[in-house]
């Protein structure tokens, strides 16, 4: 009964987008301990509800024929709980609108914009080929590069316009530079796996993603690479503290991990809650080691 409960829960969080959405206020946080300053409430608020609105409405815009005989649990469990998803979809349209239109920065709000752009542009086929209506999904190899890019702005670049804008903080275009490009080789690295997961159908639908371009094993190597160039980065211009450093690495090594045991018999928990989490993980060691650093 307890397990039935608690896997309840797992599905509510995990299917209904409110994890991932945790999961990018986690990333968002990443960047402000990484600047050492105080996060902004209005921004992290913004980042969740903004996450749960994009990937709800997605999910919502590209539902199966027979939803109910997919072999995905996720997309059984979204349209099983149909009303409830449009539910928190609308609640989370009506909390953006005050964050967005009260607590955003002009700068801001361009950037939120253009970026919501890019990721409804990604499932609404508005592009003409061939006298056939495509999305930007169409595009060879460019998920992976859209969905790193809007992550990185949303959790770093945000940030950081905003405590320029709002707060007079400055951060140097370097730094900026820096921190969005590890954070798009971390999350491009585990997005990947996703790929490698719908590898089969994204054939189906003609999609040319990395690993259907690359093929599954040069597909797991990439990601690694990823991570690589991210440890590089880490290193070579090393701007953050000793915790830091080995909080990063620590989390890259486990990331890594993670992904090279993913294949496409793992269940979609293992890709919705533990390679997911590791961005929600990331934070965490940060803070981890930041507490250790003080007590040594």
């Amino acid at each position: 009964m307890l397990k039935r409960i608690l896997l309840s829960i797992l599905d509510f969080l995990l299917f209904s987008n409110v994890f991932i959405a945790i999961c990018a206020v986690a990333q968002g946080l990443v960047t402000y301990h990484l600047l050492q300053v105080n996060p902004d409430p209005y921004i992290l608020a913004f980042l969740f509800f903004a996450t749960i609105g994009l990937y709800n409405f997605s999910m919502l815009l590209s539902k199966p024929v027979n939803p109910e005989k997919s072999p995905y649990l996720r997309v059984r469990w979204i349209f099983g709980h149909h009303r409830l998803i449009i539910s928190i979809t609308l609640i989370s349209i009506l909390c953006l609108i005050p964050l967005g239109l009260w607590y955003l920065s002009i700068e801001s709000k361009v950037l939120m914009i253009f970026t919501g752009l890019l990721a409804v542009g990604y499932n609404v086929p508005f592009l003409t080929l061939n006298q056939q209506k495509i999305g930007l999904r169409n595009i060879p190899g460019i998920k992976l590069f859209l969905i790193a890019l809007v992550w990185s702005v949303s959790c770093v670049l945000l940030p950081i316009v905003e405590l320029e804008r709002s707060y007079q903080i400055n951060v140097s275009s370097a730094e900026t530079l820096l921190l969005v490009a590890k954070r798009f080789l971390f999350v491009a690295a585990i997005t990947v796996p996703f790929d490698i997961r719908d590898l089969f159908q994204d054939k189906l639908y003609a999609l040319k993603t990395i690993p259907v371009m690359l093929g599954e094993k040069k597909a797991y190597i990439f990601c690694q690479f990823l991570l690589i160039g991210y440890l590089g980065l880490l290193l070579v211009f090393r701007q953050a503290t000793y915790a830091d450093v080995t909080a990063t690495t620590l989390t890259l090594a486990l990331t890594g991990w993670l992904i090279f045991k993913s294949n496409i018999q793992k269940n979609e928990y293992y890709y919705f809650f533990f390679l997911d989490g590791t961005m929600l993980l990331q934070y965490l060691m940060l803070l981890l080691f930041g507490w250790i650093s003080l007590l040594f």
